[in-house]
Parts: C-alpha cells; sequence; structure tokens
C-alpha cells in the first residue's frame, strides 16, 4: 500500500458523515489510505493555498484561486438549495444599508463573504473569524451584522438574532442555480489514475453513507461538539443530498457560473485549468 494521503475535512456533521466510510475502510479505495485532518473550512481553504493536502474539502470561492494545482472531483461536496449562508443582526436592518458597518465573517476564502460581495461590491469593513463565534461578536456589539453558516442557520433564533437577508435565495433567484458552498479537490500532481480511484472512492462512500445513516453516529458525535442530535440530524439532511453523490450537469453550471461572476468581479483570477482532472 502506498502512504497515506493527506485527507481534510471539517468536524461538521455533513462531511463526518460522508467521509466516515472512506476513513473506515468501508468502500474499496484501490489500495489507497488517507491521513485524516480535521479542521474549520477556512482552515482548510488555507491549508490548500500553501498545497499542504493531497485531497481536501475547500470553499468554492478558494477553488477559485488554486484551480491551478487541484481538481474539483464530482463527489462529496456541499451544494443544493435553501441552504445558502444568511446575514443576521441584533436588530432589523436593510442589507442594502450596510456599507461602512462592521459584518462578522467566517473567512475571506468562504463561499459565504463571495456571495456577499457579489451582492453588494460597496462592502469592506470584514471582521474575520470562526464561524461559531460570529454570533457572539453581533450579540456583543463587536460586529453591526454577521455572515452565518453552518447549524448557525439553524440557530440563530434562539439568541434573538434577526435575519436581514438569506444569500443562497438571493443566489438562486439571480442565476437559477443551486448554490455551490464546498467541494472536495485533489492535488492534480497526483496524477489521473489516482485522482480517478480517490472520486471512486468517496462516491461509493457516500452512497454507503446514505444507505447506512445511523451507522457513523458515533464518529458525527465525537466531532460535533455541543451540538444537538436534533440540529445534527438537519444539518446532514439540508447539505446531504444528490449533488453530494454526484454534482451533474446542473451542479457543474452552478460551479462554472459562480467562478464566471468571481472572475469578472475580480474576487478571483482568471483561470484555463479544467475544473476536472
Amino acid at each position: 500500500m502506498s502512504a497515506p494521503l493527506t485527507l481534510g475535512f471539517s468536524p461538521c456533521p455533513n462531511d463526518t458523515f460522508m467521509f466516515y466510510p472512506l476513513v473506515h475502510g468501508l468502500v474499496d479505495t484501490s489500495g489507497h489510505s488517507f491521513a485524516e485532518r480535521l479542521e474549520d473550512v477556512e482552515t482548510l481553504n488555507l491549508l490548500a493555498l500553501k498545497g499542504e493536502l493531497d485531497v481536501s474539502k475547500v470553499s468554492y470561492a478558494a477553488l477559485g484561486h488554486i484551480r491551478d494545482e487541484y481538481a474539483l472531483l464530482r463527489s462529496g461536496s456541499a451544494l443544493g438549495r435553501g441552504c445558502g449562508p444568511l446575514l443576521v443582526a441584533a436588530e432589523g436592518l436593510d442589507p442594502r444599508d450596510l456599507k461602512g458597518k462592521t459584518i462578522a465573517v467566517p473567512g475571506r476564502y468562504t463561499t459565504a463573504l463571495l456571495l456577499l460581495r457579489l451582492f453588494n461590491p460597496s462592502l469592506e469593513n470584514f471582521l474575520v473569524m470562526p464561524f461559531n463565534e460570529i454570533m457572539d461578536a453581533v450579540l456583543t456589539g463587536n460586529a453591526d451584522a454577521g455572515l452565518i453558516i453552518h447549524e448557525s442557520r439553524f440557530t440563530y433564533q434562539g439568541f434573538g438574532l434577526h435575519k436581514l437577508l438569506d444569500l443562497g435565495e438571493w443566489w438562486e433567484h439571480e442565476s437559477g442555480l443551486p448554490i455551490p458552498l464546498g467541494g472536495i479537490v485533489a492535488r492534480r500532481s497526483l496524477g489521473t489514475e489516482t485522482i480517478s480511484a480517490i472520486e471512486k472512492a468517496l462516491q461509493a462512500g457516500v452512497a454507503y453513507a446514505r444507505n447506512h445513516p445511523d451507522e457513523a453516529g458515533r464518529y458525527i458525535c465525537e466531532h460535533a461538539q455541543e451540538m444537538s442530535p436534533d440540529v445534527c440530524a438537519a444539518h446532514i439532511g439540508l447539505y446531504v443530498n444528490d449533488f453530494s453523490a454526484d454534482l451533474g450537469d446542473e451542479g457543474i453550471r452552478a460551479i462554472e457560473c459562480l467562478l464566471e461572476r468571481a472572475e469578472r468581479a475580480g474576487i478571483v483570477p482568471a483561470s484555463k485549468a479544467p475544473l476536472f482532472c
């Protein structure tokens, strides 16, 4: 067996759910093994930008910066409808009036921030912090508004926060396409044969997880920190779907549309590299 490939993904339930079969040898990996590294998605973005991971979950915004070095895989994505990031505040505000205000965001290379910049290019006062600290920053007045992702979209109302904008809804209305949040990439230098084997193993892993939804429960809970079982289940139900199994034509169109708009806005560099290997 060859040396383990470094595999980065987040501790969020949708990722641990999908990757459980792969890292526990429950699907055929064509002789490849993986050294898992669980990190916040922005940390994964930064590691991929440095080329430090063989295979990793990254934000699609980050993909715009690493296309020359990394190829996208067709399985494992967080992409869909009704699952976009939310802009929240302690009081009702018009999202068009946020210029000059401080907005807490979950990372400079997250798709959440990319969408917000596409929505309003005049916004520039961003306070970068871990996603799970954003609601507290808004509640304590350290930020005028917050851009929330992951499980926060299920819990923000319980903290008395108000939704100002659903950027997923905005994107779907603007483009007619589902919102691509994050995908799995592999280093192009691994070669076509290895990347193809990883892609097949990941696709098999997603299918296995969806066919055995309770099997990964303990592994998911180990990494879900203080998330309640109900929120955990809702998280998986929202972010793991048919696009996670295979992007398909519509998913690919959504990714291409997002990257094209980001290029035109000067947010990501232009690239002639194909999405896939």
